[in-house]
């Protein structure tokens, strides 16, 4: 499809539209090879070598969106010095270069989102969109409505108190309970160290939710690419 050369070289991220004019007009944008100095010169970038300062102007990556059900054992880190199994090596087949929104623990498992879209991750994860991040978390012992008000009004950790999170009693046994969590921070092992605050250590954790995109019954190890329609619901 044909754009503006402008358009072309903005979205490319060679510089802004109104910039573009000024490259052109000084003849350092060529199309297959030929200087052109034509403002508003419409060309399909599949079908021709655009350069820049003679060198290609490459199309901006195809924007990647997955949410992948991530297994215990696995760091949330592109590479790890210690050799532990990293989240991309289960991205079977995904060529491009993607990175995870966030990070669970090596011991914690569940949602997580991989994308090569810096713009939506900066959107999740800032904390002034407070997007909500549901956990199920088994515990040792069973906490009394006490101690999980604690949890709903805020609790104070490492000299910061917490925002009230949202609390769900799913099963009690004997010596475990299981409690679905909301939260929308995103501190280091924050979940943990909630429960352990309240003197109930996590003994399995699992993230379900970002906002209203829920991890459902993907298995583990497993993904899935993510529609416009799933990328709304993150923000519902």
């Amino acid at each position: 499809m044909k754009e503006r050369l402008q358009k072309i070289l903005a979205r490319a991220g060679v510089c802004s539209r109104r910039k573009a004019e000024e490259h052109i007009k000084k003849g350092r944008v060529a199309i297959d090879g030929r200087i052109v100095t034509e403002m508003g010169l419409k060309i399909d970038p599949d079908h021709h070598l655009i350069e820049f300062n003679s060198k290609p102007v490459s199309s901006p990556e195809e924007k990647i969106y997955i949410l992948l059900n991530k297994p215990s054992g696995y760091v949330t880190t592109l590479n790890d010095p210690q050799g532990r199994p990293i989240v991309t090596s289960l991205l079977k087949k995904i060529s491009s270069r993607v990175f995870p929104v966030g990070r669970l623990d090596l011991d914690t498992e569940g949602a997580l989102i991989m994308t090569n879209d810096g713009e939506l991750a900066q959107r999740i994860l800032h904390p002034s969109f407070e997007i909500n991040k549901t956990y199920v978390a088994k515990v040792a012992g069973r906490p009394n409505q006490m101690k999980l008000q604690q949890l709903t009004r805020g609790i104070e950790l490492e000299g910061r108190k917490t925002s009230p999170a949202r609390l769900k009693i799913l099963n009690t046994e004997a010596s475990t309970s299981t409690i679905e969590i909301t939260i929308h921070e995103g501190r280091k092992r924050q979940v943990r160290k909630m429960f352990a605050a309240i003197g109930h250590r996590v003994l399995e954790l699992k993230r379900i939710a970002y906002g209203g995109l829920k991890l459902g019954s993907l298995p583990k190890g497993k993904y899935r690419f993510l529609s416009k329609k799933d990328l709304k619901k993150i923000f519902s």
